[in-house]
């Protein structure tokens, strides 16, 4: 089975156009050799690609007919992604959120000011030391 074709049934990738566009940018290898979209993929083969700032590492257990459903996955592959790279995205979600949280808009009258006014007492502190 073709590489785009088989991240496609083993749903990391929603369609296989986006497979095809990480192949292009040389995002996905297998065996360590990068793959373009019509590489062949057999089981044992090693398949490393970038997605969502984490490197996947999966193994190919089997090759599936065609697109599997979300709980028949592991049937066709073997995650060898390690655990700290999950806690690195995790880190980095946190360290977006660190002022405001997502969702919450531009900032109020009350932030303005805030900031405003911080603005204001870092100009102060210049001219007080001149």
């Amino acid at each position: 089975m073709r590489v785009d074709k088989y991240l496609w049934c083993v749903r990391y990738y929603k369609t296989r156009n986006m497979v095809t566009e990480a192949c292009k940018k040389n995002h996905i290898t297998v065996n360590g050799q990068i793959a373009k979209p019509s590489k062949e993929v057999f089981p044992t083969d090693r398949i490393t690609f970038r997605k969502d700032q984490i490197t996947q590492i999966i193994t190919v257990l089997d090759i599936p007919e065609s697109r599997v459903g979300a709980k028949l996955v592991d049937i066709y592959r073997k995650n060898e992604t390690p655990p700290e790279a999950y806690a690195h995205l995790e880190l980095l979600k946190l360290s977006k959120e660190h002022y405001r949280k997502s969702g919450t808009g531009r900032p109020t009258k009350k932030d303005r000011r805030d900031i405003d006014d911080y603005g204001d007492e870092i100009y102060d502190d210049e001219e007080q030391e001149s």
